[in-house]
């Protein structure tokens, strides 16, 4: 079939999006300015027919949106997924570090504890916080990595 005889096959919407990305070539090598721009690709849009979508592209230099035979495209073969990786051994500074971290939702309670029955004011819920600052100001950044991605440890 020659290019002109097939100008009534209808086009799918990934002919579409290869002609609005060639489009966008042709605009940032500065050969369309943004109403053109916008007009053709409104017109790939509401294209039906390999024809409307060639019209498109008469004035223009290659690139020009390429179609398919017609045949069937095979399936993209599958992607290997590589598993995430996990940190294994003891984390850096020691068992310290996950003992520390562990202390900041103790805290937590012991401060509703101390508020609620021992009547101490309100600033006792800042020791969660005071907690965590030790852990930071003697661990630095790491502390606050490991908390941001949930790293574990085995």
């Amino acid at each position: 079939m020659t290019e002109f005889q097939d100008a009534d096959l209808r086009i799918a919407d990934s002919e579409r999006e290869a002609a609005l990305s060639v489009l966008g070539e042709h605009m940032s090598d500065g050969r369309l300015n943004i109403d053109e721009y916008g007009e053709r690709s409104a017109r790939v849009s509401a294209a039906k027919t390999r024809g409307e979508l060639r019209a498109l592209f008469v004035d223009l230099p290659p690139p020009h949106p390429q179609f398919s035979s017609g045949a069937p495209t095979p399936a993209p073969a599958p992607v290997a997924v590589q598993p995430t990786q996990q940190v294994v051994g003891r984390p850096p500074g020691g068992g310290t570090r996950a003992i520390v971290a562990g202390l900041v939702p103790v805290a937590a309670l012991i401060a509703v504890g101390l508020f609620l029955f021992a009547h101490i004011p309100w600033f006792i819920f800042l020791l969660p916080a005071a907690v965590m600052m030790f852990g930071s100001s003697v661990w630095g950044k790491d502390w606050r990595d490991d908390h941001r991605r949930g790293r574990r440890y085995r």
